[in-house]
């Protein structure tokens, strides 16, 4: 189950070594080797890293560190861009630079770090045992030789320039993480676009003092509660994901040709000309190519191979002293670590909630349902609770804590017969939390 699991990370792991072949293409024999080494380093280092904090630490950690090269990628797409319309732009050396030895090196050493560092963190318990990691080492080393003799079947006119070699590097880095949902980076980027522009309606509104009816018609209502549904994250990390491979594209297509002013003989222009153009569009399939894969990683983020732990909640009753109580141990075995959903009503009014056994050890009882959110409920998987609404991950570890997309914290007493909980609290916090955040509808209408 576990190889199985690991097949598209060692896929993408193949990728990013071919297209460092050929990106480096004078460099082949230290790129293998620099590719190999550099990959063991980032099993070791994930693995112990993973041992040593087997919290949401260490997944932060590699997120950040794939998140911080995207980042890189968007100051190579922008810089890539005005490098290749203006000629007086002279930081980056081109082709020089990507054939530099040095330069070679250290960006296959770093891009084999990180990928070795994703494919740990698909092992089972904390980055797995010696022999997985030997045995994931292994494969890496032979797909390393594998892409080395598929290398030499490309035709020898694809070439690589620095931004799409780039490009291509991150996008399958992205794609890699994208399969672990706790190293996932696009429905996070998603989940901040929408909170900005929630925060930001908000803030402007507040700072202008804008009444609801002197200066806006109802209808404009309508328009602006667009802005508060889940598909403008969808849409604005959309955006902002697939920028910079579109920027580089850009780049590449309208690339200054050659200056033919000095050449008398027309057919001789027409000839450079031509071959310029057509070296031209050869570029172009690296980062057309990069742009499907940053397509699948996003389709993977928003569609992701995960079977979420989502119980039907089950009817419960209050006692005549007014309190909710969920016995520990029954048909539910509430001790199990799993995600639990009740449902509570009371006059006409309903309350729905779950009971889980965090990692510490500890119970928390909590709202199905955030502060900020459409209250379309949480789904537990992999260590971590989902909000269905905004696709945020909340760590296990930090479930019962209030804040941010965290399910809403109820209080509760643990008692030998269970878990008890004043029903008229249970109520009130409910209504009291999701009253306007019930009220979105899908499409902010």
């Amino acid at each position: 189950m576990v190889a199985v699991k690991l097949i598209p990370l060692l896929f993408s792991w193949f990728g990013i070594v071919l297209v460092l072949l050929r990106g480096f293409s004078g460099r082949r024999v230290p790129v293998a080797a620099t590719g190999v080494v550099g990959f063991a380093l980032g099993v070791v280092g994930a693995f112990a890293l993973l041992r040593s904090y087997p919290g949401e630490l260490s997944f932060g950690i590699v997120r950040g560190v794939v998140a911080g090269v995207f980042l890189l990628l968007w100051g190579t797409a922008v810089a890539a861009l005005y490098r290749n319309t203006m000629r007086e732009f002279h930081v980056f050396q081109g082709e020089k630079l990507v054939n530099a030895s040095f330069y070679a090196v250290i960006f296959t050493c770093t891009t084999s770090i990180i990928a070795g560092a994703v494919c740990t963190c698909r092992l089972p318990v904390t980055g797995g045992t010696i022999l997985a990691l030997l045995l994931l080492v292994l494969a890496a080393g032979i797909l390393v030789l594998a892409a080395l003799a598929a290398e030499k079947m490309l035709p020898a006119s694809l070439t690589v320039s620095q931004p799409a070699l780039m490009a291509a590097v991150v996008a399958l880095l992205l794609f890699s993480a994208s399969s672990l949902i706790r190293l996932d980076l696009f429905s996070p980027l998603s989940m901040k676009v929408m909170k900005f522009a929630h925060d930001f309606v908000h803030q402007f509104f507040e700072s202008m003092l804008i009444p609801d009816h002197l200066f806006i018609r109802t209808y404009l209502w309508g328009y602006i509660g667009l802005l508060f549904g889940n598909g403008v994250g969808f849409w604005g990390g959309m955006i902002i994901w697939f920028t910079p491979v579109v920027l580089i594209l850009l780049s590449i297509r309208f690339e200054l040709l050659p200056s033919v002013a000095h050449i008398r003989q027309g057919a001789k222009r027409r000839k450079l000309l031509a071959a310029a153009i057509r070296e031209r569009r050869i570029r172009l399939v690296i980062p057309l190519l990069a742009l499907l894969v940053f397509a699948a990683a996003a389709y993977r983020s928003s569609y992701p191979s995960v079977e979420y732990w989502d119980p039907t909640p089950v009817p419960v009753l209050a006692s005549p002293a007014g309190e909710i109580v969920i016995p520990k141990q029954g048909e539910i075995n509430l001790e199990d670590g799993k995600l639990h959903k009740y449902l509570y009503k009371q006059g006409g009014k309903e309350a729905r909630f779950f009971v889980l056994l965090n990692p510490s050890g500890e119970f928390t009882v909590d709202l199905d349902a955030c502060a900020i959110c459409k209250p379309d409920g949480y789904g537990q998987a992999e260590g971590t609770v989902i909000c269905y609404y905004c696709k945020t991950l909340i760590p296990l570890e930090t479930v019962g804590k209030p804040g941010g997309c965290n399910p809403v914290p109820v209080p509760f007493t643990v008692k030998a017969d269970g878990v008890h909980i004043d029903a008229l609290t249970m109520i009130n916090t409910w209504g009291n939390t999701v009253q306007a955040t019930a009220r979105i509808k899908e499409g902010g209408k």
